[in-house]
């Protein structure tokens, strides 16, 4: 069963936030994947900070690189919250308790949502480094009972059954397509690739399995991750505008392993199999991939954020 949140929960958040904000009103929400909370030091102007453990509402953030708080303020001339650090499934919170924050941002004002993940790279022709502005997902836990809209339909946020065909808006896809084409000094100058794809959304915290990424391959997924699909599927049912993108940090193994059968048999044969050197994922790994990237990922979503 749901555990589900009452709206005058939502509303509480939200007009506590506004007893700290002094009148701000966000028109814009970005979510920081991990390693890339730094987006909020690009502020031209902080207006407040305001930690998740104040909040009425929020849980608290325990995933390294995820400080846990919002940063309000004017970003590329607009007026912008930063949400530093998410909150995810994996750490134990239901999925109504991770996709919180996006329902009161919507009460806040925001109307459009920038959401950023550093992910594993399924496809092939991804390296670490590359950016992919997300078209569609693959939500396996979504389809199999960890929907983010699962229990009653609160009416004031959306309708009992939201089509998400277009959750990711064409609109804004087109904006940050435009920014990376027409901008040589990122493509060539920054060596930034960008590409558009399909992300996985796996309920973690465990890198996924071989088989599993070679399943998810197949059912033409080019990237894995552990968050975004709920907050993004809460924002279109809030009516919200919503740009994702993820940072690879890591290209996910999916070879398969040579038999142990074959292995002993070859020695036994004396002639041992040649095997192929793997370098499996790891979340130091993501941390120093994301920080390498972090002042090429700030201008272009600046450009973004000037441009909606």
């Amino acid at each position: 069963m749901a555990n589900q949140i009452p709206y005058k929960t939502y509303v509480q958040s939200a007009e506590y936030i506004k007893t700290r904000i002094n009148g701000f009103q966000p028109e814009i929400g970005i979510i920081c994947g991990s390693g890339l909370s730094c987006l909020a030091e690009t502020f031209e102007r902080t207006k407040a900070v305001v930690k998740y453990d104040e909040i009425p509402g929020f849980v608290r953030s325990t995933v390294e690189g995820h400080p846990g708080q919002l940063v309000f303020g004017d970003l590329a001339g607009k007026r912008v919250v930063c949400m530093q650090g998410r909150f995810h499934c994996y750490e134990g919170y239901t999925v109504q308790q991770a996709t919180f924050p996006v329902r009161v941002m919507h009460l806040l004002g925001v109307s459009v949502l920038l959401v950023t993940n550093a992910a594993g790279g399924i496809n092939p022709n991804y390296e670490v480094g590359d950016v992919t502005l997300i078209a569609d997902h693959l939500s396996l836990p979504g389809i199999a009972g960890a929907n983010a809209l699962i229990g009653a339909n609160i009416e004031e946020f959306g309708l009992r059954f939201p089509s998400i065909s277009d959750l990711y808006t064409p609109r804004l896809r087109n904006i940050a397509a435009r920014i990376y084409l027409t901008n040589p000094s990122l493509r060539e100058d920054k060596g930034f690739r960008v590409h558009e794809g399909v992300y996985a959304w796996c309920y973690g915290p465990c890198f996924e399995s071989r088989a599993e990424l070679r399943a998810l391959k197949t059912l033409g997924a080019d990237l894995a991750g552990m968050s975004t699909v709920p907050e993004a599927v809460v924002a279109k049912h809030c009516g919200m505008e919503v740009l994702a993108m993820s940072l690879v940090t890591n290209k996910c193994v999916d070879r398969r392993e040579p038999s142990s059968l074959d292995v002993v048999a070859a020695e036994l044969a004396g002639q041992p199999l040649v095997t192929v050197a793997e370098q499996f994922p790891h979340h130091e790994e993501v941390m120093a991939a994301a920080a390498a990237r972090t002042p090429v990922i700030q201008e272009f979503v600046r450009s973004i954020i000037r441009d909606i």
